[in-house]
């Protein structure tokens, strides 16, 4: 295996520090490295939301969602993606029939350490703007209760439908057509 990723050159292997880092805050090592390794990346969060990798920056740990890189630096919570096209960490969770199995939920977790730590089953929302669109579906949801409140505030529709009931919006195109 090579150091560098040919679809993303700026993301690398983890080193023993980070390693050592994950370990110590209780991420079992399966969690590190499946389904795919946690990697390591530098740069800066953009302006808009985007990973800007540069070899002087913070260290980051990136991981590969199915459209996309997230990027987590520990040191701030700060989050990013490559591509912007994540709108959470964990996202194959949410349509995999065994999240919900045997009365199972997908989890909400706050983080992405809490995430790892729960050996990275579940999601963590990095836009809550698509919540309700994304997760409406989904059976059952266990959300960490420091979420919840904007749990409840993003489950609903962006936008509703104005409704008129049928015969006053006949009439009211009758008087238009007459």
């Amino acid at each position: 295996m090579t150091d560098v990723d040919p679809y993303y050159p700026h993301v690398g292997w983890l080193l023993p520090r980070h390693l050592t880092w994950l370990r110590a805050h209780g991420v079992p090592m399966a969690a590190i490295v499946q389904p795919e390794p946690v990697r390591l990346a530098r740069g800066y969060r953009a302006a808009d939301g985007r990973f800007d990798p540069d070899p002087s920056g913070p260290d980051w740990f990136a991981f590969a969602e199915r459209d996309d890189l997230v990027f987590w630096r520990p040191k701030t919570g700060e989050l990013a993606t490559w591509a912007g096209r994540s709108f959470a960490l964990g996202e194959a969770a949410i349509g995999n029939a065994a999240t919900y199995s045997f009365g199972s939920a997908l989890h909400i977790h706050a983080d992405p350490l809490s995430w790892l730590i729960h050996g990275r089953n579940g999601t963590v929302m990095l836009d809550w703007r698509h919540a309700f669109d994304q997760l409406r579906e989904c059976p059952r949801i266990a959300v960490d209760d420091r979420l919840l409140p904007i749990y409840r505030r993003h489950m609903r529709p962006a936008r509703m439908p104005d409704v008129f009931l049928l015969e006053a919006a006949q009439q009211r195109n009758h008087r238009r057509l007459a």
